[in-house]
């Protein structure tokens, strides 16, 4: 920094010349008195010390000399006024340089300091030099400190002491020095200046620490070069990284006041590196409990292990947050799918464990487990025994033989949280996993609890948005993301992606968004809360097929599902992660209400229904559930027969044994058979007849019986054979007809008008 220099400024007075009319004899102002005529100062053109100089006689109590040129004072510039005196003859007087400071206005600043330090000459003939040193800050080694309104000088000096010596003195000249300032200006310290050497072979540990040290409020800076770490650094003054570091996989940097991921991608030099080690840095320390992306997309090309990122951890239960950035997924092997077959034995007093797996090395941990025979969808496994060739599954099986082949496939996920024993509260907010078909989204830890995912979107999932192959979803919380599938284009047959699968209890997914998977989400376990979601899965054949949007694969689902909108899929109640899954004195289908959803469809057959209920085993029944205020509607294609239906691939419901079923309060648009419980109905016979029936099969959910009759209200006159009134009170019976879904109205003789008739399909309890 020179203004000289960059801005051209001219700082020196002019040589000293015969014509002394620049040189003012007060302040330096322009009209002032000069030296032209004073008698008492004269120009000498050949001193053997100083060539041209100015010869002065001291005759004032204070001899003074200004230049009445104007020195430019910029604030943030330093300025040193240095000249050479020698004194001549007479007395020896007191030398100090000078200056009258000017404002912009032109009158003189006030209450400054003018006058440098004094030096009193000391011999005849001996050349001596004297310096001052102006700047707007008052920073060590400034004499002259002046506030940033003052805009120029009137450089020159001051003679005191006794008076009648002579001096000379040579040309002054004023020198910009704020370089000789810039540390103690600058808010940094440069690494390099504490031992670093940055080529990438010499340890700068111990630099890097000295440097943070110094910076004592300050900042670091991390000049170019290469700069090898062998431990722990943790910086507690802020870092700005031009060149970058090299560390071992298991060391941290920790970055305490610019804990952001530029800063790490700077450090390292790599996105994806930087990404790890902020990660790493997020788990090792406690200034911060978030992890800002800062808008930053990260391209990995590979997996992202967070446990091995992390590196010595395996649990951990404090809260941790990553927000506000992308992660982008490049093209490369390192996404492929490992596929393994393996015959397998299967014990059912043990539904969760295969058993003799001779290949059980290559079965990855996280793999989906198919077989043709006894597996439900979304069982994953959740640990291996090599010594003993057995595998742990997820979720259990719920019929499968005692051997049989099974595939898995273990999908690679961007972020993979499986290396994590037990992970608790851990937070994804506002971040976006963009796949284009390449590879997965999260992969949860093996255990733990409320890992959160909010306001994110899963953009272009290969296979899975979101997985848990263990407990690790225990309480998790998925609010207003996006799952945004790959196969938008295909029709609904061919899909296979899935959105987000659950194994455990207590989750609550809210106010999401899916478009186009085969299955929005898989969830077994019970105690959920799913409101405000909208997923939708159609496609553009006339009368498709229709897949289930969301699978509840717990038959006691304790669950409550309000305000979604189901569009063009279905929601689909089973128990296929049930060991054991024929009715054995456990609770049946129950605790499931479902109220105040939009349940739509378009271009679909007449067979489709917006809520399916599909036993794996026989003997089992609804024992309770509450389907109100919803609205079931279609459109262009043809009007359903019903909105519910019972898939009996495996098993039917027994009829006979529902309880606590209600269905009321719901809209139907285009639907012929519209289900309810309690039913009423009119009832008319125009020949008097003393048993009068009528078949609720359009009405009762579920395929449901006629199980009580809960009133029998006449409208209007019962009348006799003869015409006469009937004053008698009729008694119902339920269960009539082959499938038992009628009822009887008997009377004590033959009656013929009308009654409103109340029925249920459940049994008080």
């Amino acid at each position: 920094m020179n203004k000289a220099i960059t801005d051209g400024l001219v700082l020196s007075p002019p040589a000293f010349v015969p014509d002394l009319t620049v040189w003012s004899r007060q302040d330096g102002l322009p009209g002032s008195d000069s030296y032209a005529s004073s008698g008492n100062a004269v120009f000498v053109p050949a001193d053997q010390d100083f060539g041209g100089c100015l010869e002065m006689q001291k005759t004032e109590t204070t001899q003074t000399l200004r230049w009445m040129g104007a020195t430019p004072i910029v604030p943030g510039c330093y300025l040193r006024v240095r000249l050479r005196v020698k004194a001549i003859a007479g007395n020896l007087p007191t030398v100090r340089v000078a200056a009258t400071p000017v404002l912009s206005s032109g009158a003189v600043a006030t209450g400054l300091a003018t006058t440098g330090p004094a030096l009193t000459l000391g011999a005849y003939g001996r050349v001596e030099e004297v310096t001052a040193i102006i700047g707007t800050g008052a920073r060590g080694g400034v004499d002259m400190p002046w506030s940033s309104a003052v805009a120029h000088a009137h450089v020159g000096l001051d003679l005191t002491g006794s008076s009648g010596g002579i001096v000379r003195i040579e040309d002054i000249v004023v020198e910009d020095v704020t370089g000789a300032f810039l540390r103690s200006m600058m808010d940094w310290v440069d690494v390099r200046d504490f031992g670093a050497v940055g080529d990438g072979v010499a340890d700068d540990t111990a630099a890097f620490a000295a440097a943070d040290a110094a910076a004592r409020g300050g900042a670091v800076l991390v000049s170019e070069g290469v700069y090898r770490l062998t431990d722990h650094v943790t910086f507690d003054a802020p870092v700005r990284f031009v060149g970058r570091v090299e560390m071992p996989v298991d060391k941290r940097l920790s970055l305490t006041q610019n804990f952001e991921l530029n800063s790490y991608i700077d450090a390292f030099g790599d996105e994806e590196t930087g990404f790890k080690k902020a990660i790493q840095a997020l788990f090792n320390f406690t200034d911060h409990d978030v992890l800002d992306m800062m808008g930053r997309r990260v391209e990995l090309t590979a997996p992202l292990d967070v446990q091995a990122a992390v590196n010595d951890k395996t649990t951990y239960a404090n809260q941790r947050a990553i927000k506000n950035g992308q992660v982008q997924i490049a093209d490369g092997p390192a996404f492929d799918t490992d596929v393994v077959t393996q015959a397998c034995d299967f014990d059912t007093n043990d539904t969760r464990l295969l058993s003799n797996v001779t290949n059980v090395a290559n079965i990855p941990v996280g793999s989906l487990v198919t077989a043709p025979t006894g597996v439900g969808r979304e069982v994953y496994v959740a640990a291996r025994d090599i010594s003993n060739q057995t595998l742990t599954l997820s979720v259990p099986l719920y019929g499968a033989p005692p051997q049989q082949t099974y595939t898995f496939e273990r999908f690679k996920y961007a972020l993979d949280f499986s290396g994590f024993a037990n992970l608790q509260r851990f937070v994804l907010e506002d971040i976006e996993i963009l796949m284009a078909g390449k590879a997965s989204g999260i992969l949860l830890p093996a255990n733990g609890l409320i890992f959160h995912v909010k306001d994110c979107f899963f953009t272009g999932p290969k296979d899975r948005g979101l997985t848990s192959h263990a407990t690790g979803c225990q309480g998790m919380l998925i609010d207003r993301c996006q799952f945004l599938s790959v196969e938008n284009q295909l029709d609904v047959p061919d899909r296979k992606t899935i959105g987000f699968n659950v194994n455990k209890n207590d989750t609550k997914i809210r106010n999401n968004r899916a478009n186009k998977f085969r299955h929005f989400a898989v969830i077994s376990g019970s105690g959920h809360i799913i409101t405000g979601n909208h997923f939708f899965q159609g496609d553009n054949t006339t009368l498709g097929q229709r897949t289930a949007g969301m699978v509840l694969a717990e038959a006691q689902s304790k669950t409550v599902f309000v305000g979604n909108y189901v569009d063009n899929c279905y929601l689909e109640w089973t128990n296929e992660h049930d060991g054991a899954p024929a009715f054995n004195s456990e609770l049946s289908f129950g605790g499931l209400q479902i109220i105040g959803n939009i349940m739509f469809s378009s271009n679909v057959p007449r067979s489709y229904a917006s809520i399916h209920i599909k036993p794996y085993g026989p003997g089992h029944f609804i024992n309770g559930l509450t389907i109100t205020g919803n609205n079931f509607k279609t459109i262009k294609g043809q009007a359903l027969d019903r909105a519910e239906y019972v898939d009996d691939s495996f098993a039917p419901l027994d009829t006979s044994r529902f309880t606590d079923v209600n269905v009321h309060s719901n809209t139907f648009h285009a639907v012929q058979m519209q289900f309810q419980n309690p039913i009423t109905v009119q009832l008319v016979e125009n020949t008097a007849q003393t048993t009068w029936e009528v078949d609720l099969a359009d009405y009762l959910p579920f395929g449901g019986e006629a199980r009580v009759v809960s009133a029998i209200c006449p409208e209007g006159r019962i009348r006799d054979v003869g015409n006469g009134t009937v004053w008698t009170m009729p008694y119902g019976f339920a269960g009539f007809g082959t499938t038992g879904q009628s009822v009887r109205v008997n009377w004590s003789e033959p009656a013929r008008g009308k009654v409103f008739v109340t029925a249920r399909c459940d049994a008080p309890t």
